[in-house]
């Protein structure tokens, strides 16, 4: 029998790939994470990735470590999380980590994940991993966006420190955007047939906030 460990995050793509085929006004979340993301830098200046800390709601906390062996009841270590936390990411390589960036509107690559572990508190559990750019950026307009496109997951930044710049140039500054409230007027069309289909092929970024990061 295959480990339920390494069931979950299969299941959880696959619902994934179903929401795909679900329709905007149908769409809502089943999953909530609440994200916190550092933007590195090196000594020269130039942005390197991302640092993200990636806390699960408490209903699939609980289910995602259903049957797990562990030592202590109530208690994951991190070992224990590994094989699990190894899953999860290569699971989430195909959905590219769920995480946008984009300099003076074009897209930035990112590298294979490193540092990545989960761990277990207050009945959640929390995935940390580093996410390299492939090449270092130096830039004054950097965004970035963590979003799922079918919004089966629905992510939100923290309500405190959702965003740092760690090792950036003095005056750089990161604040968090608010996506835009969609409203229209009674009899007036609120968006082109064209743009309702294109927001239908990514829903969730209706919903995603953005971090804006500026420097001089």
């Amino acid at each position: 029998m295959i480990p339920r460990m390494k069931i979950v995050p299969h299941i959880l793509a696959a619902a994934f790939a179903a929401a795909a085929f679900v329709s905007p006004a149908r769409a809502h979340p089943h999953v909530w994470v609440t994200v916190t993301s550092h933007v590195i830098y090196d000594a020269k200046g130039e942005a390197t990735g991302l640092r993200q800390a990636w806390q699960f709601d408490d209903m699939y906390s609980t289910f995602a470590i259903e049957g797990l062996e562990q030592k202590t009841k109530g208690v994951f270590t991190r070992e224990e999380l590994a094989p699990l936390a190894e899953v999860n990411m290569t699971t989430l390589k195909d959905s590219d980590y769920f995480t946008f960036a984009k300099i003076s509107g074009k897209d930035v690559g990112f590298a294979d994940p490193a540092d990545y572990w989960l761990d277990y508190k207050d009945d959640v559990l929390t995935l940390n991993f580093t996410l390299p750019f492939k090449t270092p950026q130096k830039t004054k307009d950097l965004s970035i966006e963590v979003y799922d496109p079918t919004y089966f997951v629905d992510f939100g930044f923290a309500e405190k420190d959702a965003v740092a710049l760690v090792g950036a140039p003095a005056q750089c500054k990161a604040v968090i955007q608010k996506p835009k409230q969609m409203s229209a007027a009674p009899g007036q069309q609120l968006m082109s047939d064209a743009q309702a289909m294109a927001m239908m092929d990514n829903w969730g970024a209706n919903f995603a906030s953005k971090i804006a990061v500026t420097c001089p």
